[in-house]
């Protein structure tokens, strides 16, 4: 099941966790750290919260690559492929993706310090989620983007040429990813669990 096929739903949540857009802070300077997450985030007691990475391949094939989202409740994966590093266009691909979502579904993103999400302010102004940054050398503050990137990789290693393989590829992956059932989610798949989450806060 690919983030495409999700309903755009209409709801006023309480309890969502929101930024300010136009939040001044900036990566280099003053980014919420994951350690600031409130425990309901670092728990997975609630939906809605997501860690993000960037998949890249060998230069010699060129600049694409591939951003890797994962919702940390529901394992639930969302692969969207760029045409490079530069940080807005990845931001404005990953609005896109989820501007259908309610805002109960898409609360906050943890990321790395790379500069390829210095954009981040956007997803603010865009969405209204918040971004969270791991420590120097803590990637394991994002362990399920980690965990799930090794899956990817079985599929797209560092040799992969991107310019062979389109969204809907990728759209196609993310669909047997989501639909593995998992012995962390009682041997549900993602996908049941992500849309249960949805059905049940509508």
């Amino acid at each position: 099941m690919g983030l495409v096929s999700i309903s755009i739903y209409q709801r006023h949540a309480e309890n969502v966790v929101q930024c300010a857009p136009g939040s001044r802070a900036t990566v280099r300077f003053q980014p919420r750290t994951a350690s600031q997450r409130p425990d309901f985030v670092g728990d997975r007691s609630r939906f809605g919260h997501w860690e993000g990475d960037l998949l890249i391949f060998d230069r010699p094939l060129g600049h694409a690559n591939v951003t890797t989202l994962v919702e940390r409740k529901s394992r639930y994966t969302v692969l969207i492929k760029n045409p490079s590093r530069h940080s807005r266009p990845i931001m404005d691909k990953i609005i896109r993706a989820f501007s259908p979502l309610p805002a109960f579904a898409r609360q906050s993103f943890t990321f790395d310090r790379g500069t390829e999400f210095a954009g981040f302010r956007a997803l603010e102004d865009g969405i209204g989620a918040c971004s969270w940054f791991c420590g120097p050398s803590a990637p394991w503050q994002k362990g399920t983007v980690e965990n799930t990137n090794k899956r990817i990789r079985r599929y797209l290693p560092g040799t992969t040429d991107l310019a062979v393989v389109s969204q809907r590829d990728l759209l196609h992956l993310t669909r047997g990813i989501n639909d593995q059932p998992r012995k962390c989610l009682g041997y549900r798949a993602p996908s049941e669990v992500f849309m249960a989450h949805l059905n049940e806060d509508r």
